[in-house]
């Protein structure tokens, strides 16, 4: 599985931003995306992840309420939409992918996409 993640960029606190990951899987498949991401100095957090089988979302505590996970429903393009930005979202977010129904640890993973939101 080959995953491309892209959108990331500078943005100032508040913005908005969406971050897409293209996955070389099938779209009538049972596997997982997620996101993640790595700040300097901090371990890697959860950020958000969907399922292709049954759309089913979850998603990390720090970003509830105002990062949104999507898909595309004929392609294999998983979208993360970024609302009301924080500099605590300053980050390298990777998306990864795994065949197992919305799993704790993930087989597959991209390059990621840096991300700076400036207070």
């Amino acid at each position: 599985v080959q995953l491309q993640a892209s959108g990331g960029g500078l943005v100032q606190a508040g913005d908005s931003l969406r971050l897409s990951c293209d996955a070389s899987i099938r779209t009538d498949s049972r596997y997982t995306v997620g996101w993640f991401r790595q700040a300097p100095g901090k371990e890697r957090e959860f950020v958000a992840a969907i399922n292709f089988s049954d759309g089913r979302t979850q998603y990390g505590d720090s970003v509830k309420g105002r990062f949104t996970i999507s898909r595309d429903n004929d392609k294999s393009t998983v979208h993360l939409q970024m609302n009301s930005l924080i500099s605590e979202d300053s980050a390298v977010y990777y998306c990864a992918a795994d065949g197992d129904y919305l799993p704790t640890k993930y087989r597959w993973w991209g390059q990621g996409t840096l991300v700076t939101v400036s207070s």
